[in-house]
């Protein structure tokens, strides 16, 4: 409740914060990927209490079921229910795409200001391991480290943490080389702060915005690796559920049960599309030239 007061308030509303929110709500597409996503949360936080069946318990007399209102989404090939693995899968998922943003977050944004702040050989080093990094495709990277680390959700996350480090110290970088020269921070750096503290306190709050919109874009190119390392076996492991793997499986029964097909896929659809939709709407209203 106090939340919903002070967003109200007319010092939220007049702050940058404030003016970036209401530039944001403005924009339909945005908050329809928004709404998505909290949907998304909702059922993968809360997947025990609203999934309507055992997420793992077969039923060999409901082999294959097309939907119907007692299994709304059909079944599997082990009589499993479709509906409930999907709200599971999600848990799967959208963990992999926080997880490994986080992850290349806490590498890539320190790495991107001592790279951009420090420069000389510090910044050559770093950048052109960077640059050798970016040249590999992201996803045949990923496969690569997944496969090295062995086949987990949680090795599948560090993979992708790790493969997509190299955007945010590249962004970090560029954001850090655009405003290291600003008066603002030549008066910081005239009055004795050390250099951590400019980082901190004068560079990094002024990266955010960006770091803000490229994380919400990563995590949708996050969700499609994971399920890209599940769909080869190198995610989620049976018997629990990741969209990637349910694929793995409908596969081999797409001419007589495309429901198993249809449900994972259309969740890995939705899910990307609502981040990239968030992503573009944060892109439009944090740019303080926006109208």
């Amino acid at each position: 409740m106090n939340d919903v007061i002070e967003m109200s308030s007319p010092s939220f509303l007049e702050s940058p914060a404030g003016r970036a929110w209401r530039r944001l709500k403005a924009r339909v597409p945005a908050m329809v990927g928004l709404v998505m996503i909290i949907c998304l949360v909702v059922l993968a936080v809360f997947a025990p209490e609203i999934a309507p069946y055992d997420v793992i318990k077969q039923n060999y007399l409901l082999v294959r079921k097309a939907p119907s209102g007692a299994h709304w989404f059909g079944t599997d090939e082990v009589g499993r229910d479709i509906l409930t693995r999907v709200i599971w899968g999600a848990r799967a998922s959208l963990s992999a795409g926080v997880i490994s943003v986080g992850i290349a977050i806490s590498i890539g944004v320190p790495l991107g200001l001592i790279a951009g702040y420090r420069g000389g050989f510090i910044d050559a080093l770093i950048s052109r391991f960077t640059d050798a990094m970016l040249a590999c495709p992201f996803l045949i990277l990923a496969i690569a480290l997944a496969a090295f680390l062995g086949p987990s959700l949680g090795n599948a996350m560090i993979a992708i943490g790790i493969t997509a480090t190299p955007l945010f110290v590249r962004l970090t970088r560029g954001q850090t080389l655009a405003i290291r020269n600003e008066d603002y921070i030549e008066a910081a750096r005239a009055v004795g702060n050390p250099v951590w503290r400019i980082a901190l306190r004068h560079i990094l709050p002024n990266v955010l915005p960006a770091l803000l919109v490229q994380a919400t874009l990563t995590i949708a190119t996050a969700i499609i690796a994971e399920a890209s390392l599940s769909f080869l076996g190198l995610g989620q492991q049976p018997p629990l559920p990741s969209w990637g793997s349910m694929l793995n499986v409908a596969q081999r029964f797409l001419g007589n049960a495309p429901w198993m097909a249809i449900w994972p896929g259309l969740a890995i659809f939705v899910s990307v599309i609502s981040f990239n939709l968030l992503g573009d709407g944060l892109r439009d209203a944090l740019d303080p030239r926006s109208r």
